[in-house]
């Protein structure tokens, strides 16, 4: 009795001693479990991952530009030391990283950075395989422009197209980036004790994407004055290229950040494209004239933290979508529509994280004709296959798989990590309700056309017609929109056929199909761009 007595008297001293440290003491024996670095020309982000919430304190540093975080509560250990490792070269934001144990239980992390940038420091709580998440993202001080940057391309290739015309030339060039200075690496924040030391090449940053985007411009009705009738509806695009046409100085376009290697792809017989329509007979893009460019945004799903459904021998959805967009991009770059030629503009183009609402927005910016959404779907069970084709709905799903889907699909915020503080809580509710009954309408006839081309190259349908449900990222309000479910990556034999080449290829052959069947039956808008 009195063995027991005394056992139970420990633990309520001890639990007593519990109450009494606190939320704040308890966090202080936080282990540091991951660090992850995603860069990106949008921008990037540094996660550190631990079995509790972390609390930290940061300040920038304009010149050279660095940035210090505090990390409280923790001790320097290998996971974090790991850190130094992770940042590549071509990195548009961070030149080199430095960490060392500032203070009894505080680690400091110096970025000296390779431009300004405006920092976000935030906190995630646990969710699907990942525990407390402390996250820092880096963003551009300067946002550049989605459709800036695909105008941009599409005037440097002009020279190409146009052939000798010399006066195009400097036209079709970016314009030039005066180069950031570079950051010290010898400089450490006042007070800081010997600390790990990366030296990095000093690599060019490239030029970067928004971190926040323009509100999207919707093509303006001419005013009932002030204007003759035969002038054309003032066009953002337009304007925006001959703003460019004006300025001076070629620079070399900055080389892409590459993403992390992919599952490698089964080798198979090369499967030629759709043949092209032909190209129209007037000139490209000119100092003085540009063609009506069709834009269609391609949205390849997940991506940074956020893998997408994961195949049972280890396959990331975030992987393959990315692969199939790239294969569609280039059938779409290489097409045009009535003589018009067609550009893909893809949402993310490497290995990183786009909240959904930013997805819709980067598209409504440059003025996408159609939006595609790319993911591969996955359930409980290994024996759900088939593709599927969705569109918006208003008035409920059309099945509870729908549902289910779409409340998975619209959870990727949450997972990839969003700032909900920030500007991407305002987008999701500016979106909330905008779609329109018309967008629906040629949303169904897109799905249609698209899983008409699917069934055409064998391919298993989930579901014999387009379903509806209340995705988020389908709701542009102006923009015919659908999400491709490609093949169900839980299933081990159609995880097989998504890492195939030829089933790759196959399948953005029947999305180029369907994609040119749809504009065939719905001719795009004309916009005229003479400048």
């Amino acid at each position: 009795m009195k063995a027991g007595g005394l056992k139970r008297r420990v633990l309520l001293q001890g639990g007593s001693i519990a109450l009494m440290l606190g939320v704040h003491q308890i966090a202080r024996g936080a282990t540091i479990l991951a660090v992850r670095v995603w860069p990106a020309a949008d921008y990037t982000r540094v996660t550190i991952e631990s079995d509790a919430r972390l609390h930290s304190q940061q300040l920038v540093v304009g010149s050279p530009p660095r940035l210090a975080v505090d990390i409280e509560g923790i001790d320097l250990n290998p996971e974090l030391r790991e850190l130094v490792g992770k940042i590549k070269p071509g990195d548009p934001y961070i030149n080199g990283l430095r960490v060392g144990q500032n203070a009894p239980k505080v680690v400091r992390i110096v970025f000296d950075l390779k431009q300004a940038v405006v920092p976000q420091v935030f906190s995630l709580a646990p969710i699907a395989a990942y525990k407390h998440r402390l996250v820092l993202d880096l963003y551009p001080e300067k946002a550049i422009d989605p459709m800036e940057a695909l105008i941009t391309e599409r005037l440097r290739e002009a020279p190409r197209s146009n052939g000798s015309n010399s006066n195009d030339t400097a036209v079709a060039s970016a314009p030039s980036v005066p180069p950031p200075a570079a950051p010290s690496s010898r400089l450490a924040p006042d007070g800081g004790p010997p600390i790990l030391v990366r030296p990095s090449p000093n690599v060019p940053a490239p030029r970067p994407a928004p971190g926040s985007i323009a509100p999207p411009a919707t093509p303006a009705r001419p005013p009932a004055v002030a204007m003759p009738p035969s002038a054309p509806a003032p066009d953002p695009l337009g304007e925006l290229m001959a703003q460019q046409a004006t300025r001076p100085g070629p620079a070399a376009p900055p080389a892409p950040v590459a993403p992390p290697a992919a599952p490698p792809v089964a080798p198979s017989a090369a499967v030629a494209p759709p043949p092209a329509p032909a190209p129209a007979s007037r000139g490209g893009a000119t100092a003085s004239r540009t063609d009506r460019i069709i834009i269609v945004a391609l949205d390849p799903g997940h991506g940074g933290e956020d893998p997408g459904a994961i195949g049972p021998n280890g396959t990331r959805e975030k992987d393959i979508v990315l692969q199939i967009a790239h294969r569609l991009r280039d059938r779409i770059n290489a097409s045009s529509v009535g003589g018009n030629p067609m550009r893909a503009f893809l949402t993310r183009d490497a290995d990183f994280f786009v909240p959904l609402g930013v997805r819709v927005q980067k598209a409504r910016r440059v003025q996408a004709d159609l939006f595609v959404s790319i993911h591969a779907d996955a359930f409980t069970t290994p024996a759900a296959r088939g593709a599927s084709v969705f569109a918006l709905s208003q008035s409920g799903a059309s099945s509870s798989a729908a549902r289910w889907l779409a409340n998975k699909e619209n959870e990727a915020d949450k997972v990839g990590g969003v700032n909900v503080g920030n500007h991407e809580a305002q987008v999701q509710r500016a979106l909330l309700d905008m779609s329109t009954t018309a967008q629906i309408n040629d949303s169904l006839k897109l799905g249609g056309a698209m899983l008409g081309e699917i069934r055409g190259i064998g391919a298993r349908l989930h579901k014999p017609q387009v379903e509806q449900a209340g995705f988020a990222v389908l709701k542009a309000p102006d923009i015919p929109s659908v999400l491709v479910e490609t093949a169900f990556i839980s299933n081990p034999e159609e995880e097989s056929n998504l890492r195939s080449a030829s089933y790759q290829e196959s399948l953005a052959d029947a999305l180029m199909r369907g994609i040119q069947r749809y504009f065939a039956q719905n001719p795009p808008l004309a916009r005229s761009r003479q400048l």
